[in-house]
């Protein structure tokens, strides 16, 4: 974390702003990882009590209807939760304030909307292709559905939180309340005698959900005003979905490969095959928290490069994210390699067999950590359209080796073909990046100007 506020606080520096600055950096780069480091470790420890409760039938059962809620609720958003890193530093620098708060409130409003639009399309596609679904997956998916409206509410809600710098309102509902409060409503449902199904998970995630995202929306309330002042304010939605949208690709893809390997082994093999696998994902969600807790501070921080015109600002705050994001995944990989065995027992019984899969992940995460926060970088720099293109074509290479390798190989070919996947995205990121922007973000040749210049007299 050191480094992490000591790295924010020199890039600020080379970049000639002032103390306020560097202090913002470095508090929202630590705040961040912070956060994350907890979350991920909740969220394992959740997903272990989870597992307990609801045996492995029903927790591969309702992994895979929450799967489809993160999937569905990233695309629900409308890309506004992206493009408020975007939009609102935008408006402040330009001290357009009737902008940003048209802005504010008409990002939540859409996302809120179409939240329930797609909660209904979801809902109305499984009864109408119920006979193709396996009977115990309907009830728990079309009860988890109603929780999509709250979750792309929340998540705008966590992109504006971040664009202002306050890290703690935007992490700390999704990764630390929510997981606690799914957790806490479980045990109880548990300890009153009811049946602890992925039935009664789905209804406890809907509740959690929505508690959570009023949480935030009040908070908000009461922050917001004494950033932006009321007044008037101006919408022009066309503009923005305009630029959203394009991001909104970059996001629902991005979700996509990170959660299409999930959805496509339950089409293959038994919930308890799911439940074994999820529970691989999950455990190396602890490598892969680095990546998007980086992600997650830079993106408004590149947007204000952008805007500032600071090629050499971006170039550098570039290099030190890819290497924030490489050099302690990295280490958590080869930490976690190590006590995988042990935390997978924590599941239950037969839940080792997921260790193999968390080495052959592990391969996509390291790629993925080598080129830093390049989709970022590209989003908020006015290539999102270029970004959206490599991980569409992702997520075909994906699904084309999860359909070819599963039937194959089983879990393991769901573990294979994602990696595969991740790989060939990192490689495209970073040469686009370096194509469109002329910024390096592949950690091998930043590690070697790192020495050159270290070396020169």
């Amino acid at each position: 974390m050191q480094i992490l506020g000591k790295g924010a606080d020199q890039i600020a520096a080379a970049s000639g702003r002032g103390s306020s600055e560097k202090a913002a950096a470095g508090r929202m780069a630590v705040s961040t990882f912070a956060v994350r480091v907890a979350g991920a470790g909740l969220a394992f420890l959740s997903q272990i009590v989870l597992a307990r409760l609801l045996g492995a039938h029903d927790y591969g059962i309702y992994s895979v209807a929450w799967t489809f809620v993160i999937v569905l609720g990233v695309m629900a958003c409308g890309g506004f939760s992206t493009s408020a890193s975007r939009f609102i530093p935008q408006y402040r620098q330009a001290e357009d304030l009737n902008g940003l708060r048209g802005f504010l409130t008409a990002s939540r409003q859409v996302a809120f909307l179409i939240g329930v639009g797609t909660a209904a399309l979801a809902i109305a596609g499984v009864y109408l292709f119920s006979a193709e679904i396996a009977p115990t997956y309907v009830e728990p998916l079309v009860i988890v559905f109603l929780a999509l409206p709250f979750f792309a509410f929340g998540l705008v809600q966590d992109g504006i939180a971040r664009s202002h710098d306050w890290p703690s309102l935007a992490m700390l509902p999704t990764y630390i309340w929510r997981p606690l409060a799914i957790l806490f409503l479980l045990v109880a449902v548990s300890v009153t005698g009811m049946p602890t199904t992925a039935t009664t998970a789905a209804m406890v995630a809907v509740a959690a959900t929505s508690l959570v995202a009023a949480y935030q929306y009040f908070h908000l309330r009461a922050r917001l005003p004494r950033k932006v002042p009321k007044g008037p304010a101006r919408v022009d939605l066309k503009t923005w979905l305009t630029i959203s949208l394009p991001m909104l690709m970059v996001e629902g893809f991005l979700q996509l490969l990170t959660s299409a390997d999930v959805i496509m082994v339950s089409f293959f093999q038994s919930p308890d095959e799911v439940a074994v696998y999820f529970a691989a994902s999950r455990t190396l969600a602890l490598v892969h928290f680095v990546y998007f807790a980086v992600r997650a501070a830079s993106a408004h921080r590149f947007s204000s490069y952008k805007h500032n015109e600071d090629r050499d600002g971006l170039a550098a705050y570039t290099r030190q994210a890819t290497l924030w994001t490489f050099w302690p995944s990295l280490g958590a990989g080869l930490a976690l390699l190590l006590v995988a065995p042990l935390l997978l027992r924590l599941f239950g019984s037969g839940f080792e067999d997921g260790y193999p899969l968390i080495a052959l992940l592990m391969i996509g995460v390291l790629a993925r950590a080598s080129v830093g926060p390049a989709d970022a970088l590209l989003s908020m720099t006015g290539h999102q359209t270029s970004c959206a293109g490599i991980y569409a074509a992702t997520f075909v290479v994906n699904v084309v080796l999860n359909l070819i390798f599963i039937p194959l190989m089983g879990l393991a070919g769901a573990a294979i073909a994602t990696s595969c996947a991740i790989f060939f995205e990192a490689t495209a990121l970073a040469m686009t990046a370096r194509r469109k922007l002329h910024v390096t973000t592949f950690v091998l040749p930043l590690m070697l100007a790192g020495r050159r210049r270290s070396d020169a007299p």
